[in-house]
Protein backbone atom coordinates (compact mmCIF):
# COMPACT_ATOMS: atom_id res chain seq x y z
CA UNK A 1 0.00 0.00 0.00
CA UNK A 2 1.38 3.39 -0.94
CA UNK A 3 0.67 6.74 0.61
CA UNK A 4 -2.39 8.16 -1.11
CA UNK A 5 -2.86 11.36 0.88
CA UNK A 6 -0.94 13.55 -1.58
CA UNK A 7 -3.44 15.48 -3.65
CA UNK A 8 -6.55 14.10 -1.95
CA UNK A 9 -9.48 16.51 -1.85
CA UNK A 10 -11.26 17.47 1.34
CA UNK A 11 -13.00 14.52 2.94
CA UNK A 12 -16.78 14.80 2.78
CA UNK A 13 -19.55 12.27 3.34
CA UNK A 14 -19.94 11.87 -0.42
CA UNK A 15 -16.23 11.28 -0.98
CA UNK A 16 -16.08 8.87 1.95
CA UNK A 17 -18.87 6.78 0.40
CA UNK A 18 -17.68 7.10 -3.20
CA UNK A 19 -13.91 6.66 -2.84
CA UNK A 20 -12.60 3.14 -3.30
CA UNK A 21 -9.23 1.51 -3.86
CA UNK A 22 -8.15 -2.06 -4.48
CA UNK A 23 -6.37 -3.93 -1.72
CA UNK A 24 -5.10 -7.14 -3.35
CA UNK A 25 -4.27 -8.83 -0.05
CA UNK A 26 -7.71 -8.19 1.41
CA UNK A 27 -9.33 -9.21 -1.86
CA UNK A 28 -7.53 -12.57 -1.83
CA UNK A 29 -8.62 -13.15 1.78
CA UNK A 30 -12.25 -12.31 1.01
CA UNK A 31 -12.33 -14.54 -2.07
CA UNK A 32 -10.67 -17.40 -0.18
CA UNK A 33 -13.05 -17.25 2.79
CA UNK A 34 -16.10 -16.73 0.59
CA UNK A 35 -15.11 -19.55 -1.75
CA UNK A 36 -14.59 -22.03 1.07
CA UNK A 37 -17.90 -21.09 2.66
CA UNK A 38 -19.77 -21.40 -0.65
CA UNK A 39 -18.12 -24.80 -1.23
CA UNK A 40 -19.43 -26.01 2.12
CA UNK A 41 -22.98 -24.82 1.41
CA UNK A 42 -22.99 -26.42 -2.05
CA UNK A 43 -21.59 -29.69 -0.70
CA UNK A 44 -24.38 -29.88 1.88
CA UNK A 45 -26.99 -29.06 -0.77
CA UNK A 46 -25.75 -31.92 -2.97
CA UNK A 47 -26.26 -34.29 -0.05
CA UNK A 48 -29.79 -33.01 0.43
CA UNK A 49 -28.95 -31.08 3.60
CA UNK A 50 -30.02 -27.51 4.11
CA UNK A 51 -27.82 -24.73 5.49
CA UNK A 52 -29.65 -21.64 6.86
CA UNK A 53 -29.73 -18.80 4.36
CA UNK A 54 -29.55 -16.26 7.17
CA UNK A 55 -26.16 -17.61 8.22
CA UNK A 56 -24.81 -17.34 4.68
CA UNK A 57 -26.09 -13.76 4.40
CA UNK A 58 -24.49 -12.81 7.73
CA UNK A 59 -21.16 -14.37 6.76
CA UNK A 60 -21.01 -12.73 3.34
CA UNK A 61 -22.85 -9.46 3.99
CA UNK A 62 -21.67 -8.53 7.47
CA UNK A 63 -18.43 -10.49 7.83
CA UNK A 64 -16.81 -10.30 4.39
CA UNK A 65 -18.58 -7.02 3.64
CA UNK A 66 -17.02 -5.40 6.70
CA UNK A 67 -13.56 -6.54 5.58
CA UNK A 68 -14.11 -4.98 2.16
CA UNK A 69 -15.37 -1.70 3.64
CA UNK A 70 -12.51 -1.46 6.10
CA UNK A 71 -9.73 -2.17 3.60
CA UNK A 72 -10.99 -0.79 0.29
CA UNK A 73 -13.54 1.98 0.92
CA UNK A 74 -12.99 5.66 1.62
CA UNK A 75 -11.73 4.68 5.05
CA UNK A 76 -8.70 3.05 3.41
CA UNK A 77 -8.27 5.92 0.93
CA UNK A 78 -8.03 8.54 3.69
CA UNK A 79 -6.45 6.50 6.51
CA UNK A 80 -3.00 7.93 5.71
CA UNK A 81 -4.22 11.52 5.88
CA UNK A 82 -6.54 11.43 8.90
CA UNK A 83 -6.45 9.37 12.05
CA UNK A 84 -10.19 8.84 12.52
CA UNK A 85 -10.71 6.80 9.30
CA UNK A 86 -7.86 4.53 10.42
CA UNK A 87 -9.44 4.19 13.87
CA UNK A 88 -12.78 3.22 12.32
CA UNK A 89 -11.01 0.75 10.03
CA UNK A 90 -9.43 -0.98 12.99
CA UNK A 91 -12.60 -1.22 15.07
CA UNK A 92 -14.54 -2.59 12.07
CA UNK A 93 -11.95 -5.33 11.58
CA UNK A 94 -11.73 -6.01 15.31
CA UNK A 95 -15.46 -6.14 16.14
CA UNK A 96 -17.91 -5.98 13.23
CA UNK A 97 -16.19 -8.36 10.80
CA UNK A 98 -15.64 -11.10 13.45
CA UNK A 99 -19.29 -10.82 14.52
CA UNK A 100 -20.51 -11.30 10.95
CA UNK A 101 -18.17 -14.22 10.34
CA UNK A 102 -19.23 -15.87 13.61
CA UNK A 103 -22.93 -15.49 12.81
CA UNK A 104 -22.24 -17.59 9.71
CA UNK A 105 -20.83 -20.36 11.95
CA UNK A 106 -18.14 -21.48 9.46
CA UNK A 107 -16.75 -24.10 11.84
CA UNK A 108 -20.01 -26.02 12.07
CA UNK A 109 -20.41 -25.74 8.29
CA UNK A 110 -16.91 -27.07 7.67
CA UNK A 111 -17.34 -30.06 9.98
CA UNK A 112 -20.68 -30.94 8.39
CA UNK A 113 -19.42 -30.56 4.84
CA UNK A 114 -16.23 -32.54 5.29
CA UNK A 115 -16.22 -36.32 5.29
CA UNK A 116 -15.61 -37.44 8.88
CA UNK A 117 -13.04 -39.96 7.70
CA UNK A 118 -11.14 -37.45 5.59
CA UNK A 119 -7.73 -36.30 6.88
CA UNK A 120 -8.84 -32.67 6.67
CA UNK A 121 -11.80 -33.30 8.97
CA UNK A 122 -9.63 -35.16 11.47
CA UNK A 123 -7.06 -32.37 11.39
CA UNK A 124 -9.74 -29.72 11.91
CA UNK A 125 -11.28 -31.55 14.86
CA UNK A 126 -7.83 -32.04 16.34
CA UNK A 127 -7.04 -28.35 15.96
CA UNK A 128 -10.35 -27.30 17.53
CA UNK A 129 -9.74 -29.56 20.52
CA UNK A 130 -6.03 -28.74 20.81
CA UNK A 131 -4.54 -26.98 23.81
CA UNK A 132 -3.26 -23.98 21.86
CA UNK A 133 -6.63 -22.98 20.45
CA UNK A 134 -8.41 -23.77 23.72
CA UNK A 135 -5.99 -21.45 25.50
CA UNK A 136 -6.35 -18.63 22.98
CA UNK A 137 -10.16 -18.85 23.00
CA UNK A 138 -10.46 -19.09 26.78
CA UNK A 139 -12.72 -16.09 27.61
CA UNK A 140 -10.29 -14.27 29.90
CA UNK A 141 -7.33 -14.83 27.58
CA UNK A 142 -9.18 -13.76 24.41
CA UNK A 143 -10.52 -10.62 26.11
CA UNK A 144 -7.02 -9.61 27.23
CA UNK A 145 -5.71 -10.29 23.71
CA UNK A 146 -8.32 -7.98 22.15
CA UNK A 147 -7.57 -5.18 24.60
CA UNK A 148 -3.80 -5.51 24.48
CA UNK A 149 -3.83 -5.74 20.68
CA UNK A 150 -5.65 -2.41 20.34
CA UNK A 151 -3.51 -0.63 22.93
CA UNK A 152 -0.28 -2.02 21.46
CA UNK A 153 -1.20 -0.71 18.03
CA UNK A 154 -1.88 2.83 19.21
CA UNK A 155 0.63 3.31 22.03
CA UNK A 156 3.74 1.68 20.58
CA UNK A 157 5.62 2.46 17.35
CA UNK A 158 3.55 -0.27 15.68
CA UNK A 159 0.95 2.01 14.08
CA UNK A 160 3.31 4.76 12.82
CA UNK A 161 5.57 2.07 11.36
CA UNK A 162 2.61 0.36 9.69
CA UNK A 163 1.65 3.65 8.03
CA UNK A 164 5.09 3.75 6.41
CA UNK A 165 5.31 0.09 5.38
CA UNK A 166 2.49 -1.49 3.42
CA UNK A 167 3.12 -5.17 4.28
CA UNK A 168 3.13 -4.38 8.01
CA UNK A 169 -0.12 -2.45 7.57
CA UNK A 170 -1.70 -5.52 5.98
CA UNK A 171 -0.37 -7.67 8.82
CA UNK A 172 -2.00 -5.28 11.28
CA UNK A 173 -5.34 -5.74 9.50
CA UNK A 174 -5.02 -9.52 9.76
CA UNK A 175 -4.02 -9.32 13.43
CA UNK A 176 -7.11 -7.29 14.32
CA UNK A 177 -9.38 -9.68 12.46
CA UNK A 178 -7.89 -12.85 13.97
CA UNK A 179 -7.79 -11.53 17.53
CA UNK A 180 -11.40 -10.38 17.27
CA UNK A 181 -12.47 -13.81 16.00
CA UNK A 182 -10.75 -15.54 18.94
CA UNK A 183 -13.32 -14.01 21.28
CA UNK A 184 -16.45 -13.76 19.12
CA UNK A 185 -16.38 -17.05 17.20
CA UNK A 186 -16.39 -19.41 20.23
CA UNK A 187 -19.31 -17.48 21.74
CA UNK A 188 -21.61 -18.08 18.77
CA UNK A 189 -20.50 -21.34 17.17
CA UNK A 190 -22.36 -24.58 17.78
CA UNK A 191 -19.03 -26.36 18.21
CA UNK A 192 -17.79 -26.81 21.79
CA UNK A 193 -14.77 -24.51 21.90
CA UNK A 194 -15.37 -23.11 25.38
CA UNK A 195 -15.11 -24.83 28.78
CA UNK A 196 -18.17 -26.73 30.02
CA UNK A 197 -18.91 -24.09 32.65
CA UNK A 198 -19.27 -21.44 29.96
CA UNK A 199 -23.01 -21.91 29.46
CA UNK A 200 -25.14 -19.45 27.51
CA UNK A 201 -26.02 -17.37 30.60
CA UNK A 202 -22.30 -17.13 31.38
CA UNK A 203 -21.61 -16.18 27.76
CA UNK A 204 -24.15 -13.38 27.97
CA UNK A 205 -22.38 -12.08 31.07
CA UNK A 206 -19.00 -12.31 29.33
CA UNK A 207 -20.35 -10.33 26.38
CA UNK A 208 -21.48 -7.59 28.76
CA UNK A 209 -18.04 -7.51 30.34
CA UNK A 210 -16.40 -7.51 26.92
CA UNK A 211 -18.54 -4.53 25.92
CA UNK A 212 -17.02 -2.58 28.79
CA UNK A 213 -13.52 -3.73 27.87
CA UNK A 214 -14.00 -2.78 24.21
CA UNK A 215 -14.81 0.76 25.30
CA UNK A 216 -11.39 1.18 26.95
CA UNK A 217 -9.28 1.77 23.78
CA UNK A 218 -11.70 4.42 22.53
CA UNK A 219 -11.72 6.23 25.85
CA UNK A 220 -7.93 6.09 26.14
CA UNK A 221 -7.41 7.31 22.58
CA UNK A 222 -9.96 10.10 22.99
CA UNK A 223 -8.52 11.38 26.26
CA UNK A 224 -4.82 10.79 25.64
CA UNK A 225 -2.63 13.87 25.71
CA UNK A 226 -0.13 12.19 23.41
CA UNK A 227 -0.76 12.29 19.68
CA UNK A 228 -0.91 8.84 18.10
CA UNK A 229 1.34 8.79 15.03
CA UNK A 230 1.50 12.53 15.57
CA UNK A 231 4.55 13.06 13.38
CA UNK A 232 2.93 11.32 10.42
CA UNK A 233 -0.46 13.04 10.59
CA UNK A 234 1.06 16.46 11.33
CA UNK A 235 3.22 16.13 8.21
CA UNK A 236 0.18 15.17 6.11
CA UNK A 237 -2.16 17.78 7.55
CA UNK A 238 -4.24 19.78 5.06
CA UNK A 239 -5.84 23.21 5.65
CA UNK A 240 -9.32 21.68 5.56
CA UNK A 241 -8.46 18.80 7.92
CA UNK A 242 -9.28 19.02 11.62
CA UNK A 243 -6.32 19.64 13.89
CA UNK A 244 -4.42 16.47 14.86
CA UNK A 245 -5.74 16.79 18.42
CA UNK A 246 -9.35 17.07 17.26
CA UNK A 247 -8.81 14.34 14.68
CA UNK A 248 -7.69 11.98 17.45
CA UNK A 249 -10.66 12.92 19.65
CA UNK A 250 -13.03 12.17 16.77
CA UNK A 251 -11.33 8.82 16.16
CA UNK A 252 -11.52 7.82 19.82
CA UNK A 253 -15.16 8.88 20.03
CA UNK A 254 -16.05 6.82 16.95
CA UNK A 255 -14.21 3.81 18.37
CA UNK A 256 -16.18 4.11 21.59
CA UNK A 257 -19.50 4.56 19.79
CA UNK A 258 -19.03 1.63 17.42
CA UNK A 259 -17.85 -0.65 20.24
CA UNK A 260 -20.98 0.08 22.27
CA UNK A 261 -23.30 -0.26 19.26
CA UNK A 262 -21.83 -3.65 18.34
CA UNK A 263 -22.30 -4.91 21.90
CA UNK A 264 -26.12 -4.99 21.62
CA UNK A 265 -26.44 -7.18 18.49
CA UNK A 266 -23.68 -9.40 19.89
CA UNK A 267 -25.70 -9.89 23.07
CA UNK A 268 -28.87 -10.54 21.05
CA UNK A 269 -27.02 -13.16 18.99
CA UNK A 270 -25.90 -14.94 22.18
CA UNK A 271 -29.48 -14.97 23.49
CA UNK A 272 -30.71 -16.31 20.13
CA UNK A 273 -28.19 -19.15 20.33
CA UNK A 274 -29.32 -19.77 23.89
CA UNK A 275 -32.95 -20.11 22.79
CA UNK A 276 -31.97 -22.39 19.90
CA UNK A 277 -29.93 -24.58 22.22
CA UNK A 278 -32.78 -24.90 24.74
CA UNK A 279 -35.24 -25.80 21.98
CA UNK A 280 -32.89 -28.50 20.77
CA UNK A 281 -32.54 -29.93 24.27
CA UNK A 282 -36.32 -29.89 24.75
CA UNK A 283 -36.91 -31.66 21.44
CA UNK A 284 -34.33 -34.32 22.32
CA UNK A 285 -35.92 -34.83 25.75
CA UNK A 286 -39.40 -35.15 24.23
CA UNK A 287 -38.13 -37.72 21.74
CA UNK A 288 -36.49 -39.74 24.52
CA UNK A 289 -39.64 -39.66 26.64
CA UNK A 290 -41.72 -40.77 23.66
CA UNK A 291 -39.39 -43.74 23.13
CA UNK A 292 -39.56 -44.69 26.80
CA UNK A 293 -43.35 -44.41 26.78
CA UNK A 294 -43.57 -46.66 23.74
CA UNK A 295 -41.27 -49.20 25.42
CA UNK A 296 -43.36 -49.26 28.60
CA UNK A 297 -46.57 -49.53 26.61
CA UNK A 298 -45.21 -52.48 24.64
CA UNK A 299 -44.69 -54.35 27.92
CA UNK A 300 -48.26 -53.87 29.26
CA UNK A 301 -50.22 -57.16 28.77
CA UNK A 302 -53.33 -56.98 26.65
CA UNK A 303 -52.67 -53.45 25.37
CA UNK A 304 -52.11 -53.26 21.61
CA UNK A 305 -49.12 -51.09 20.69
CA UNK A 306 -51.28 -48.93 18.42
CA UNK A 307 -53.55 -48.00 21.31
CA UNK A 308 -50.84 -47.78 23.94
CA UNK A 309 -48.80 -45.21 22.01
CA UNK A 310 -51.29 -42.54 20.93
CA UNK A 311 -50.30 -40.20 18.16
CA UNK A 312 -49.86 -36.43 18.43
CA UNK A 313 -53.60 -35.86 17.80
CA UNK A 314 -54.54 -37.87 20.91
CA UNK A 315 -55.93 -40.90 19.02
CA UNK A 316 -56.34 -43.84 21.41
CA UNK A 317 -57.35 -46.37 18.80
CA UNK A 318 -61.07 -46.07 19.73
CA UNK A 319 -63.71 -45.78 17.01
CA UNK A 320 -64.12 -42.21 15.77
CA UNK A 321 -67.91 -42.37 15.34
CA UNK A 322 -69.90 -40.11 17.67
CA UNK A 323 -72.00 -43.01 19.06
CA UNK A 324 -69.08 -45.28 19.83
CA UNK A 325 -68.48 -45.86 23.55
CA UNK A 326 -65.41 -44.21 24.95
CA UNK A 327 -62.48 -46.54 25.39
CA UNK A 328 -60.55 -45.67 28.55
CA UNK A 329 -56.85 -44.96 28.04
CA UNK A 330 -54.75 -47.72 29.64
CA UNK A 331 -52.82 -46.66 32.68
CA UNK A 332 -49.13 -46.86 31.84
CA UNK A 333 -47.74 -45.65 35.16
CA UNK A 334 -45.92 -48.45 36.94
CA UNK A 335 -46.42 -49.00 40.71
CA UNK A 336 -43.93 -47.11 42.78
CA UNK A 337 -42.41 -50.22 44.31
CA UNK A 338 -41.38 -51.49 40.86
CA UNK A 339 -39.10 -48.52 40.29
CA UNK A 340 -38.07 -47.65 43.84
CA UNK A 341 -34.43 -48.64 44.44
CA UNK A 342 -34.57 -48.42 48.23
CA UNK A 343 -35.04 -51.07 50.93
CA UNK A 344 -38.82 -50.54 51.15
CA UNK A 345 -39.28 -51.00 47.43
CA UNK A 346 -37.16 -54.14 47.48
CA UNK A 347 -39.30 -55.62 50.28
CA UNK A 348 -42.49 -54.82 48.39
CA UNK A 349 -41.18 -56.49 45.24
CA UNK A 350 -40.15 -59.66 47.12
CA UNK A 351 -43.50 -59.71 48.92
CA UNK A 352 -45.47 -59.44 45.70
CA UNK A 353 -46.43 -55.78 46.01
CA UNK A 354 -47.48 -55.86 49.65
Amino acid sequence: MTTLSAGLPELTAGRLAGSWQLDPYALVLVLLLGGLYAWGVVRLARRGERWPVARSVAFAGIGLGAIVVATMSGLAVYDHELFWPAAVQNIVLDLIAPLGLALGDPLALALRALDERAPTARWLRGALSGRVLRLLTFPLVSTVLVLSSELAIYFTPYFPTALRHGPLHELMYLQLLVVGCLFVLPMLTREALLPAWCSHPVRALLVLVDGLVDAVPGIVVMTSGTLIAGGWYTAHHRPWDPTPQRDQMIGGGLMLTIAELVGLPFLIAVFAEWVRSERGKTAALDARLDRELATVAAGVPGVPEATAAPDAAGDTGAPSTPDAPAVPRPELTRPWWETDQGVVGDRFRRGGGG
